[in-house]
């Protein structure tokens, strides 16, 4: 059997997790059969689901090659005259207030700033922050068309993706020459000497001469090895090799512009050890993007959070070393127990002057992948909540011990079950269901959403790993939550990409407004660039529809793949909406301006028809 993933329906059927018997259906369906996946190399975490329950041995297949999302058409035009704002400081304060209303009118036509008050001379604020907002969406990376399995990408995308490795793992930054310098070993002595310079300035600067080279000289290995890499591609050689019933060479899982070890692809993907999750270098990052969100929180006016609503998921810790495992337990005041091994045992608690704040209630809700690939974790994360409810310590100083206190007096439980807050689907179910809902329009009401997400994710796990239905309790602590995030770690996929995120996110979002009556912030951490950005979900949204949808350079990349092209804007069509109905924080102008590229032009409906009627249907219906 050959399986086209990511990923097909066989190791998700009903059964045990281990130790199949016959009574479970993946072992009943593949029989003795050998199950050959050609899987995508970014997803390791659900690539192991497919080798523990179905027995399958992975081919690895590239992920699409990325790119800058760069300007197009009213973006650029607004850039120019930003651009004609800086380079005129010394004009006269009437040409100023006249350049201030031009660019006024080109942002708010854009949806990227308001009409009223009305700008002049004096708004070097204003145009500044456009200025900053314009080079985001110029910088921020987006995949480039799709991946055929087989081909090596095209030279100016290899230039690209070596740009954008360059500056994830190397903190350089090539211009496109450049790139292709290194991709035709042509390297010039300025581009060895910038090398050199970016070396000295990630702490090798007490280094000289010979001792100096070394570090540019092995940064520019390591660069010149990738991009041999990506110009050969194996994977159908490796396909027809594993069907021979021959050796496939492992090789790890993960984003190409972190782990460049995934190259060259046609290999088996392999796993990680568990006991070593989070790495310590998550539990350092952890900590500090726990406080660029308190930070982001409290900047819209907001006190500090009694309780947080975190969702996770197996492949974002898979592929950051449990960095989102790591922000829970920091929220907690918590860190990794380890035993004389130096592996993973449990959680204890920092003491409150260490942790600096009060420690802050997480309600955790973890995708099936994680609870299957991370029973561990998913104890260690129960363990640390039940601490924190049992510590004795002041309720203004641990906000986990006061809503566990409260549920206890009021349902006359055991500490234990109060101090639950690690909940996900029962055993053997994937899933909240909003996304299939949201697809198939077959909801009435906002509560249904509610009801079955609730009803799907209600099962809360202890720190013994067992599980059992505590949906009262999980209505009681979505009552308490005050904003819910989830972290956002792959160029390759953005939040309207999968309908999985609005499934989780957005399904938790709509419990908690249904709890509360209220709604309440929704953030994005994103971890792709650089130190990684907070953003509410509405600029999250806002910034994928302009640098993916609406961009010319992304549509027509997906639109020459056909009719796959055109089920792909369908999806992100799809997932926007779905964003919509369980937050109600996307904003009009995205659905007008998505109207306007493929609805109301005429050429562009026609032409999406002829190549896929099916989604061009539902793209005007939706």
């Amino acid at each position: 059997v050959l399986h086209f993933g990511t990923h097909a329906a066989l190791e998700f059927m009903p059964g045990k997790q281990v130790g199949k018997t016959a009574e479970c259906w993946p072992l009943r369906l593949i029989g003795d059969l050998p199950n050959y996946y050609l899987y995508a190399a970014n997803n390791p975490s659900e690539g192991l689901i497919a080798k523990r329950r179905s027995g399958a041995t992975l081919v690895s297949y590239l992920t699409p090659p990325v790119t800058r999302a760069e300007l197009y058409q009213g973006l650029q035009e607004l850039n120019d005259s930003v651009n004609r704002w800086r380079s005129q400081q010394d004009e006269a304060p009437e040409v100023r207030d006249e350049l201030a209303a031009l660019i006024q009118t080109q942002g708010e036509a854009l949806d990227l700033c308001t009409a009223e008050p009305v700008w002049t001379h004096a708004c070097e604020a204003e145009v500044e922050t456009l200025r900053r907002d314009l080079l985001e969406l110029e910088e921020t990376l987006i995949p480039y068309g799709l991946h055929v399995v087989g081909e090596a990408p095209q030279r100016p995308e290899r230039a690209d993706m070596l740009a954008a490795i360059a500056a994830a793992s190397h903190g350089i930054e090539l211009s496109a020459e450049q790139s292709l310098e290194i991709i035709d070993d042509t390297v010039s002595d300025a581009l060895r000497a910038q090398l050199q310079a970016a070396d000295s300035a990630v702490g090798n600067d007490t280094l000289e001469g010979a001792e100096a080279d070394t570090g540019a000289q092995k940064t520019l290995e390591h660069l010149r090895e990738t991009a041999i890499a990506l110009g050969n591609n194996r994977e159908l050689d490796a396909l027809i090799h594993a069907l021979d019933g021959r050796f496939v060479a492992p090789a790890p899982g993960g984003d190409l512009l972190r782990t460049t070890d995934i190259l060259p692809t046609g290999r088996n993907l392999h796993g990680f050890d568990p006991f070593r999750l989070p790495s310590l270098f998550a539990m350092r990052d952890g900590r500090r993007q726990t406080q660029a969100l308190l930070d982001r929180h409290s900047q819209g006016g907001n006190d500090l959070p009694q309780s947080i609503a975190l969702v996770l998921w197996g492949s974002d810790n898979m592929k950051n070393e449990g960095g989102p495992i790591a922000q829970a337990l920091a929220l907690l005041g918590a860190e990794p127990r380890v035993d004389g091994y130096g592996r993973i045992s449990g959680a204890r608690l920092l003491p409150l002057e260490e942790v600096g704040r009060p420690r802050i209630d997480v309600v955790i809700t973890l995708s099936g992948i994680f609870r299957d690939l991370l029973p561990l974790q998913t104890r260690m994360l129960a363990e640390a909540a039940l601490l924190a409810a049992s510590a004795d310590e002041p309720t203004e100083m641990n906000f986990v011990r006061k809503h566990a206190l409260a549920y206890q007096a009021e349902h006359g439980c055991d500490m234990e079950t109060a101090a639950l807050r690690v909940f996900s689907n029962a055993e053997g179910a994937y899933g909240s269901n909003v996304n299939l809902l949201v697809d198939n329009s077959r909801w009435e009401d906002e509560s249904e959403l509610a009801d079955t997400y609730q009803n799907r994710k209600c099962f809360a796990y202890g720190a013994d790993g067992k599980a059992a239905a505590q949906a009262d309790l999980l209505g009681s602590m979505l009552s308490d939550v005050q904003m819910a995030y989830q972290n956002l770690d792959s160029v390759e996929v953005g939040i309207t990409s999968l309908d999985q995120y609005f499934d989780t996110l957005g399904g938790i979002s709509r419990a908690v407004k249904r709890a509360r009556g209220e709604d309440v912030p929704v953030y994005i951490s994103d971890q792709t660039t650089g130190s990684g950005k907070v953003r509410t979900l509405s600029e999250q949204v806002a910034l994928e529809t302009r640098t993916r949808v609406l961009n010319p350079k992304w549509y027509e990349s997906v639109l020459e793949h056909g009719f796959e092209g055109v089920r792909q804007i369908e999806s992100h069509v799809t997932n926007t909406m779905g964003w919509s109905a369980t937050t109600g924080q996307v904003a009009p102008w995205v659905y007008q301006k998505m109207s306007e590229t493929f609805i109301l032009d005429e050429t562009m409906r026609e032409r999406l028809a002829s190549l896929n009627p099916h989604s061009a249907v539902k793209v005007v219906h939706r």
